[in-house]
């Protein structure tokens, strides 16, 4: 396991101080949560950005409708404003 070294603001470590206080937990682990979950979240978003780019490359594109219905989950239409 290694070990090394974070310079936070006196702010966030406080807050820190809190949270791990809390869950009962040390401040290291918490860190050590805080920086393994960051690291999965962002591993899973380049993957995700990669792969559309890789489908973007083979010329997979979503339809004009495929799009629309998409878009139509999201957005509701405006009562005549």
């Amino acid at each position: 396991m290694a070990a090394f070294t974070v310079r936070l603001s006196d702010e966030a470590a406080a807050k820190l101080d809190r949270l791990a206080g809390k869950v009962d937990r040390s401040r290291s682990y918490v860190a050590a949560q805080a920086i393994e979950d960051y690291i999965a979240r962002e591993e899973w978003q380049l993957a995700e950005i990669e792969a559309g780019l890789a489908e973007a490359d083979q010329g997979k594109f979503a339809s004009e409708k495929e799009l629309a219905d998409v878009v139509a989950k999201y957005v509701r239409p405006s009562l005549g404003r």
